[in-house]
């Protein structure tokens, strides 16, 4: 039998730490780890992102306008797509297996140590965490864009304290460990603002804007509000994509091209806009305030700009034009044309929704659903409903993964039962998926849309052979 390679011995071990949603809520183990590898987060200064939906997305817009401003870029998101090593992410490239592996290998022995001082474990999450912050420090990167993996407050992620906290969109996600309420959820993403920050606010429900503004005034941050300071002036479908006029906290910025479809992903490229201004306008490293850049941001006010702080408008086109989110409506073939995305929850289905029948002009559309059990499924299936002539309910590879005959009762009730079919695995059910959109012979307006989850993505993704990275 062939040894395993150092790589898979990795992800193994890590693995084996648990699953990634079950949560305790204590920084301790992780940062009692982080102190033993002589706090790694503290090497670079970190752009801290978290919210319901749009995190991935904006953080990888983020980072694409910091790489293109020639800063080398470490980016830590989750949950993967396709392969763990995505999650950790150097001047845009995925680790490499080897790299990974040896990331893991430096870390083992203090991970060791720390699971002898605590009576529970460090789990996956934290382990990875703790990975990504010591892959940056060793690179060396000159920033970080880090993705909350759940919640803020008690997120492993939250060691960090970022210069900017970004918080995207919040709505009912994981109400099983963040409270049933957009108050109780918007109180756990709030846990990212710190004292000094700078605060940048995509647009939010009024509950949950409340408790964002309270938790800014509390820490004394600075705030940018879409909306207010920052936001979308213009856009217009374009050939894949949208052309976009964005307000900036020190500019406007013309003719933007953003190579993904959708009004939810131009209002993640305006929040990614504006942190990228916050941190290149001097925002302060939290707990090493920057004088030159406390002139600018009032603690506890509407963040300041003015033209000064303007960034170079043609880095701006070119860093948006080299983005992407795969994953997220990501076109995965033509012929009928196959998109993956990634949404879970109502609003995020919402969006993806609107955004095919915006930017998509098909005629007969078949979806593809497999969805976590914990999820409101019933809310994402009424989202679909009206857009999709037949659906086909499968699985994924995740153990949470709803049973299809469980999904199918759920989608008949919704649906009817002569346009729900049932597909044990998502090969078959893709495959069916194609022959239904087919159906009528518009060749030409045929699609079908594979979506429900970042793991149903993911593996769609490898069963279409879409390229890694792409």
């Amino acid at each position: 039998m062939t040894e395993p390679s150092g790589y898979r011995r990795a992800v193994g071990a890590i693995m084996a730490r648990g699953v990634e949603w079950e949560i305790d809520p204590t920084l301790d183990r992780v940062r009692d780890l982080l102190d033993v590898l002589g706090e790694p987060q503290r090497a670079y200064p970190v752009i801290h992102i978290a919210g319901t939906n749009g995190k991935s997305s904006t953080a990888r817009l983020v980072e694409a306008l910091l790489r293109e401003r020639g800063l080398r870029t470490g980016l830590y998101t989750s949950p993967e797509l396709t392969t763990l090593r995505e999650r950790i992410a150097i001047d845009g490239e995925p680790i490499s297996e080897d790299g990974f592996a040896a990331a893991f290998e430096d870390v083992l022995p203090y991970v060791q140590l720390v699971d002898g001082k605590h009576p529970v474990e460090l789990s996956f999450f934290e382990v990875l965490t703790a990975m990504a912050f010591a892959a940056f420090a060793d690179a060396p990167v000159d920033v970080a864009v880090v993705e909350a993996g759940m919640g803020g407050v008690w997120d492993a992620t939250n060691v960090a304290d970022g210069a900017v906290a970004v918080i995207t969109p919040i709505g009912l996600d994981h109400t099983r460990y963040l409270g049933d309420t957009l108050e109780e959820i918007a109180g756990e993403k709030a846990g990212i603002i710190k004292p000094g920050s700078v605060a940048v606010l995509a647009q939010q429900p009024v509950e949950a804007a409340e408790v964002l503004l309270r938790r800014v005034a509390e820490t004394g941050a600075a705030v940018a509000r879409e909306g207010v300071e920052y936001g979308v002036l213009g856009r217009d479908v374009a050939v894949g994509g949208q052309q976009l006029r964005l307000k900036g906290l020190h500019g406007v910025y013309d003719e933007i091209f953003l190579p993904l479809f959708g009004d939810h992903q131009a209002s993640n490229a305006a929040t990614a806009l504006a942190a990228v201004e916050a941190f290149a306008s001097g925002a302060p490293t939290v707990g090493e305030p920057n004088l030159e850049a406390a002139t600018r941001i009032a603690p506890g006010e509407s963040y300041l700009g003015g033209e000064q702080g303007q960034l170079d408008p043609a880095l701006v086109r070119s860093g948006f034009a080299k983005s992407a989110s795969p994953g997220r409506l990501e076109v995965a073939r033509t012929g009928p044309t196959v998109l993956l995305d990634a949404a879970h929850n109502p609003a995020g289905m919402a969006a993806t929704v609107n955004t095919v029948t915006e930017s998509f002009g098909f005629t007969r559309l078949a979806g593809v659903l497999a969805i976590a059990s914990d999820k409101d499924v019933a809310g994402v299936l009424d989202q679909l409903e009206p857009v999709l002539a037949e659906l086909v309910v499968t699985r994924n590879s995740s153990p949470r993964s709803m049973p299809p005959e469980e999904l199918a009762e759920i989608a008949e009730g919704i649906f009817g039962p002569e346009r729900v079919h049932v597909a044990d695995r998502l090969d078959d059910a893709i495959d069916r998926a194609i022959g239904l959109a087919e159906e009528t012979g518009e060749y030409r307006g045929a699609g079908v849309l594979i979506t429900g989850s970042v793991v149903t993505a993911g593996d769609a993704r490898t069963l279409l052979r879409v390229e890694e990275g792409r």
